[in-house]
């Protein structure tokens, strides 16, 4: 036929066409790509967050480094346990603080490797159900403060009808809330891993799926409930005379703690691939260091490098 007769256009995204003067594209399966050529389909490159990247090694180092620290004022505590400012704002739930925030701490290690169905269910889950442990014995913490400083009642009341095992209770019923929520989010539609072949062209992204994506941010506006409740009860006890009184300190670790998460949302919409979970690393790491420091880092202060002031005499409650 003459030349004149014939045309040649390049092929479509996605397709390709290996043999001369054909008249019709061959589209690539879904795990290939056409090369520049656009002659032959070419595996696409297959992403994830992984410990062995230069990423994934630095959000590895540096987890473990945070949980080192929470586990060495464990370890502080309890040696100086019979000391006035560990003894201030009840011993037992600052330990199991401490020990729900190393567990916070060691849980982002669940988002960096490739996806399995395991790690899917359990990497949520697990990060909602200990934050909420955490909230929920800062809230305990602070109720505790009230009850023994802040009530106007007599003593015999607080006993009798409140009882000194209230703020626990009050606290097992919130991550018993928190836990109803994951079970009823698995019931409904469970996380499950996935391959994105939709945000990039030339990339399998392997990531989960979180099935119901209103019950994660119904996950997330529970734990900001809380947060919520503890910042109003601490702020309106933060002037109480006791000299170790924490409620400051808990005041601006829930105004941290809100402000990470309300920015880790835009953030988490607008991101695609392995960094979708390197945001959420970075807010569990960095609310996670936000109430480490502000509740416990003065009292390490005092501990380590003032013990002068760690004795019952400067404990004495101010009068005026």
């Amino acid at each position: 036929m003459p030349i004149c007769c014939y045309e040649c256009v390049p092929c479509s995204e996605g397709e390709i066409a290996n043999q001369t003067d054909s008249a019709a594209c061959m589209k690539c399966p879904d795990d290939s790509w056409p090369d520049e050529m656009k002659v032959m389909c070419s595996l696409k490159v297959v992403e994830y967050l992984s410990f062995e990247e230069l990423l994934g090694a630095a959000l590895t180092s540096l987890t473990v480094f945070l949980s080192i620290i929470p586990a060495f004022i464990l370890w502080t505590f309890v040696k100086c346990r019979d000391t006035p400012i560990v003894k201030a704002n009840n011993r037992s739930l600052s330990y199991l603080l401490l020990l729900c925030l190393v567990l916070c701490f060691l849980c982002s290690l669940m988002f960096i490797g490739k996806p399995n169905i395991t790690m899917c269910k359990l990497r949520q889950s697990a990060f909602g159900v200990i934050f909420a442990v955490c909230l929920s014995t800062i809230l305990a913490k602070t109720i505790t403060v009230v009850m023994a400083f802040g009530s106007t009642r007599s003593v015999a009341f607080q006993q009798q009808c409140l009882g000194n095992r209230t703020p626990s209770f009050i606290g097992c019923f919130c991550v018993l809330l928190q836990v109803i929520i994951c079970i009823v989010w698995f019931a409904y539609i469970s996380p499950f891993p996935e391959k994105n072949i939709k945000s990039y062209r030339n990339k399998i992204i392997l990531e989960c799926n979180e099935g119901s994506v209103a019950m994660f941010y119904f996950m997330l506006g529970y734990l900001g409930c809380l947060a919520t409740v503890c910042f109003v009860v601490a702020f309106l006890v933060r002037k109480l005379p006791d000299r170790y009184n924490e409620a400051k300190f808990i005041t601006f670790s829930m105004l941290i703690f809100v402000s990470v998460w309300l920015s880790f949302i835009p953030a988490y919409l607008s991101t695609k691939g392995k960094y979708v979970v390197t945001v959420e690393i970075f807010a569990i790491l960095s609310s996670g260091f936000g109430l480490l420091s502000c509740i416990f880092f003065p009292k390490c202060y005092i501990i380590l490098l003032r013990p002068d002031q760690n004795i019952k005499e400067s404990i004495a409650w101010r009068t005026h």
